[in-house]
């Protein structure tokens, strides 16, 4: 029942009675009908402050349970990157992804342009500019997730036993350009679950651009050439893990 619901409930229920009193009820026992009253209206605000206070209770436990969320699929996506960034390609192999950042290193490179002579046939000679790239060293990819607990980042937060979920595809982004995509994602059912059923649906239906919309709480896409969140930049501002 809905607060408005509520409210008129109890308005009906204290007219009636009233109506009580007044007809049926002796002089000398109307002082239990004020109790009952007195009652009735400590409920009443009761439920009023309560309807009021619960969805505001509702998003601000919900933020709190997103945040951690986010913050591993942070990790996560990085990880992600780095293994295309080396590897050329994603991966869905959970354990695979922890060993690559414990044991792979990614290549320094450093770009310069310098000025080589063109001869273009007839004794003309021009100056031209060319973009070189040269590796000067390695350095390990562990550094990249320097205090952040990736060996647990596939823990989805609060959810015990409950792991993320990984697809990796495909996308033609351009004709015969073929781009691999990923996608990271857990069911915001599951870690909202204890709380209210009907502020839940209310968030699984979510479509507001400051609301993690939909039914997941997701990074990437298998649609698009994408490593973005679905979440709102305030998920970003969130204090959670000590590198983003």
């Amino acid at each position: 029942m809905g607060l408005f619901g509520m409210i008129l409930t109890a308005v009906l229920a204290a007219v009636l009675l009233a109506i009580v009193i007044v007809k049926y009820l002796p002089l000398k026992l109307r002082w239990i009908a004020s109790i009952l009253l007195m009652a009735l209206s400590v409920f009443l605000i009761y439920k009023i402050y309560y309807g009021i206070m619960q969805p505001i209770i509702f998003n601000k436990q919900k933020v709190t349970k997103f945040a951690k969320v986010v913050n591993q699929l942070k990790i996560i996506r990085d990880a992600e990157v780095k293994h295309l960034e080396v590897l050329g390609r994603y991966t869905k192999n959970k354990d695979s992804l922890i060993r690559f950042i414990d044991s792979a290193q990614v290549a320094l490179t450093e770009t310069k342009t310098i000025v080589e002579k063109e001869d273009r046939g007839g004794g003309i000679i021009i100056d031209v500019e060319i973009r070189k790239t040269d590796t000067i060293g390695y350095e390990s990819v562990a550094k990249y997730f320097e205090g952040r607990n990736y060996k647990d980042m596939f823990n989805v937060p609060g959810q015990e036993g409950k792991e993320f979920d990984i697809e990796i595809g495909t996308v033609e982004k351009v004709q015969g350009l073929i781009v691999p995509t990923f996608l990271v994602k857990t069911d915001k059912e599951g870690i909202l679950k204890g709380m209210d059923k009907s502020l839940i649906k209310q968030e699984l239906e979510a479509v507001a651009t400051d609301q993690i919309k939909g039914e997941f709480v997701s990074v990437g896409s298998l649609d698009e050439v994408s490593n973005g969140g679905n979440w709102p930049p305030s998920y970003d501002k969130q204090k959670g893990d000590k590198k983003e």
